[in-house]
């Protein structure tokens, strides 16, 4: 039993360490190899897919070599790659760090399944308790953080994994307690890859649970929540937790196989007051779907064999995988090829689901489809009557993960709450900035540094694009309210392309009467939108303000897109003052700019021009603006240097008219 916790412990932290680098690499494909965008998405793809390809060599190196030696050779250079990153400097030493340790990562889980048959419970520990950790801490990984407290338990973590890695390593533990990896296994492996999408996605995702929370349906806008945002991430660790360590009912192959389907077509809809839903449904699922592969019998046909077979390699005590060792041996080959050939669809389910917003073809069907991948595996599976038990207690287990995880609620920063401050003002500042989903050029996470482009002029009202609730892509993180949490702003989201991505209007005053209006998509991959909010000035005094990001399609302008923001706007305004802005993805002079003259706006950034604010290490085009209705008077306009995003901001001072 010993052993086997050891065993269970190390493949968890294993795979914790495997999805912080994976949600490095993730979004380096996009930052730093795609280069703002100018890589074809069919490259990006061919590369982020090259190397789990690539790992589909890794059994049979296992199979020459052994596992013994693969595994803790992996085992150290997932372990280096990872404390590496927290102090990377970005760039393409950033990537190719977060390349090897994926590549270690994906070499090791193959090397774990040669020894190990029941990978459930690690697996399950794994994918819970990073959930947890993710939502202590508000969704920024320890690798962004850089400070004293992410190394000390990076190392930490690190120093128990090796600790773990080289225990099974030396054999002697399996030696002392009988300890060895028998026959079965293959179904629970090949879900490794699939389940990590799913959870990551979808059943444990923490970001994901805050945007459902903030989801207030107003107008089709979601303004912030007074509740916790993280609440529903316990609930969602502890049915998941429970289902995937208890011995499976005899009814799970109904409920486990449904409600995983199930929580996935509700996240394929694409409709953010689904999402709460979503969430709980995939987390009873997957657990489920987990529980019914574990410890599982062989094929009918190879049942008895295979148990004889076991039984003897048992009594013939533990041995080196490697070679050909008989019945042995081709089990551990094909746990090794199940997990290899499982990541890979990991893969392809990441790269299909996130490729479509440049490509533009549908991709609510990829999340449904792994799910459907899931279900089958478990639905066929033929659980033993009598399973041996886990190596950990289920319910203390889980209840041990899930009073982490209710941390989340208790560490959350409270809703700042805006009010008329002595009246009504006679000025507003305005930014508007495309924040690249919170990366800056280096390819980090840079939330100090669009803090402190933001901040460092004292805005009244900020209007952001390309801001990333969610995606998985990304790593996971909801910018928006990390970043309304450090500027002590309320915010209203506008959803884009999918209920986790769009943009956002923040404010120190309060706001009301939000809506949205969907642009047409005229052939452009990306959806796109356009906010309005009234703010709240006090003494009955109201501006408009609407946040847009036009997108326009291949090799055209965004004309039809700003002749809608236009009339919207100005129909939403009524006569009242109206502010305009965002990355409208056109210069001065083209057509879909004069869409916005046509109607009667002004050009608040012209006695500044040439303002140049893309790409934001060498300037050379304006495509973010604000435009204001005649009555309000500009002044000081400015872009001011930074790089942490791949556009500069605009600011923009706002004389309101007299009352």
């Amino acid at each position: 039993m010993r052993y086997r916790q050891v065993t269970t412990g190390t493949l968890a932290l294993g795979v914790i360490l495997l999805i912080d680098v994976l949600r490095i690499w993730l979004p380096g494909i996009i930052t730093i190899f795609g280069q703002a965008a100018s890589t074809p998405a069919e490259l990006m793809g061919a590369f982020a897919l090259g190397w789990f390809v690539l790992a589909l060599g890794a059994p049979a190196v296992v199979r020459r070599v052994g596992a013994r030696p693969v595994t803790v050779a992996a085992a150290v250079a997932l372990a280096v790659a990872r404390l590496a990153l927290t102090a990377a400097p970005g760039g393409r030493t950033q990537l190719w760090l977060a390349t090897a340790g994926l590549l270690a990562g994906l070499v090791w889980l193959v090397g774990v399944a040669a020894d190990t048959d029941r990978p459930v419970p690690g697996l399950a520990l794994g994918f819970a308790v990073n959930a947890a950790l993710h939502a202590v801490l508000d969704t920024v990984d320890l690798v962004w953080r850089g400070d004293w407290v992410a190394w000390l338990l990076s190392s930490v973590a690190v120093a128990l994994f090796l600790l773990g890695a080289a225990r099974l390593g030396s054999g002697d533990g399996a030696a002392r307690s009988g300890g060895r990896a028998g026959v079965g296994g293959v179904r629970a492996w090949l879900l490794a890859g699939p389940a990590l999408l799913l959870a990551g996605m979808v059943a444990l995702s923490p970001a994901l649970a805050e945007t459902g929370m903030s989801y207030l349906q107003v107008g089709g806008a979601v303004a912030r929540s007074p509740l916790f945002g993280m609440a529903p991430v316990p609930v969602a660790v502890a049915v998941f937790l429970c289902t995937a360590l208890t011995r499976p009912q005899r009814w799970s192959w109904v409920y486990g196989p449904v409600a995983m389907v199930a929580g996935a077509v509700l996240f394929a809809l694409d409709q953010g007051d689904l999402l709460l839903p979503a969430i709980l449904l995939a987390a009873v699922g997957l657990g489920a779907c987990l529980a019914r592969t574990d410890d599982a019998s062989l094929p009918n046909s190879d049942t008895a064999a295979g148990t004889a077979d076991s039984a003897g390699l048992a009594a013939a005590g533990p041995a080196d995988v490697g070679g050909d060792e008989g019945v042995d041996g081709r089990w551990a080959a094909r746990r090794g090829y199940a997990v290899a050939a499982g990541m890979l669809v990991f893969a392809l389910g990441a790269v299909g689901y996130y490729s479509a917003y440049d490509l533009g073809y549908p991709n609510a069907p990829v999340p449904v489809l792994v799910a459907l991948l899931v279900a089958v595996v478990a639905f066929a599976a033929r659980p033993v009557v009598d399973p041996t038990p886990g190596p950990f207690p289920p319910l203390r287990a889980a209840g041990a993960v899930t009073a982490l995880a209710l941390l989340a609620p208790v560490f959350a920063d409270e809703v700042p709450v805006t009010s008329n401050r002595e009246g009504p003002p006679e000025r507003l500042t305005v930014v508007a900035y495309n924040i690249r989903m919170g990366f800056g050029l280096d390819g980090r996470l840079d939330l100090a540094g669009l803090t402190d482009a933001v901040d460092g002029q004292r805005p009244d009202v900020v209007l952001l694009s390309e801001v990333d609730r969610a995606w998985l892509l990304n790593g996971g993180h909801d910018t928006l309210d990390l970043l309304a949490d450090r500027l002590g702003m309320s915010y209203v989201f506008g959803p884009a392309a999918d209920p986790v991505w769009g943009d956002a209007v923040l404010s120190r005053w309060p706001v009301t009467d939000p809506r949205t209006l969907a642009l047409p998509a005229v052939g452009a991959p990306t959806g796109a939108q356009a906010l309005a909010v009234t703010l709240d000035l006090g003494d009955g005094v109201r501006t408009a303000v609407v946040s847009t990001h036009l997108q326009p399609p291949p090799g055209r302008g965004p004309v039809v897109q700003a002749r809608a923001v236009a009339d919207f706007a100005t129909g939403y305004a009524a006569g009242r003052p109206l502010v305009v802005a965002g990355d409208l993805n056109t210069e001065p002079g083209d057509e879909a700019f004069g869409q916005f003259t046509a109607a009667g706006l002004v050009d608040a950034l012209a006695s500044a021009r040439p303002l140049a604010t893309s790409p934001a290490d060498d300037p050379r085009e304006q495509i973010d603006h604000v435009f204001v209705s005649p009555d309000l008077t500009a002044t000081n306009p400015v872009a001011p240097r930074g790089t942490a995003s791949d556009h500069l901001p605009v600011a923009v001072t706002l004389t309101l008219p007299p009352r």
